[in-house]
């Protein structure tokens, strides 16, 4: 049973140390002035410019999750996000629901950001992008789904998908 329990411990720890030599890949995240931001923030009520550290926390986590999923070991992406408009509005004259985020047709979200993807051998990808979701609503999933960033999570998806997942093999 300890030589079991040995040559366990001793090939998870050799494991452990080979993909500790294999380069990962990485995402890291900014905020350029959070504080700007039209509308990034999942606490109401009314309109107020800026974003709160939970939508920031929840898009550098999905991103970063993104990043394990679709770049390739020793790949670097450095994300700069300049704005951010949440999907919905707050409509503060509706009575009882001042606090409610509402998901109409013109009010898709939209992420303004930068990035620069480096990889070894290949020289740096630079470029500014401009994301939006017009047909958010539409999507399938989003009935069924209780995350609030649901939208802006799934026009993330499409992106980084369109953006840095490699082809699929012949």
């Amino acid at each position: 049973m300890r030589t079991a329990l040995a040559c366990a411990v001793l090939m998870v720890l050799a494991f452990d140390s080979m993909a500790q030599g294999t380069p990962t890949a990485q995402v890291e995240v900014h905020f350029d002035h959070p504080e700007h931001f039209r509308d990034a923030s999942l606490r109401g009520p009314g309109y107020q410019r800026g974003a709160d550290a939970e939508v920031m926390k929840v898009l550098t986590a999905h991103l970063q999750k993104l990043g394990q999923r679709y770049l390739q070991p020793g790949q670097q992406l450095l994300i700069d996000i300049r704005d951010i408009d949440l999907a919905g509005r707050y409509e503060p004259w509706q009575q009882q629901a001042y606090d409610v985020r509402f998901m109409r047709e013109i009010t898709w979200p939209a992420i303004d950001l930068s990035y620069s993807l480096t990889q070894p051998g290949q020289p740096v990808q630079k470029a500014d992008e401009h994301l939006s979701d017009k047909m958010y609503l539409s999507r399938p999933g989003r009935l069924g789904s209780s995350d609030r960033l649901f939208a802006e999570k799934a026009m993330l998806d499409d992106w980084f998908r369109q953006r840095f997942a490699s082809p699929p093999a012949p």
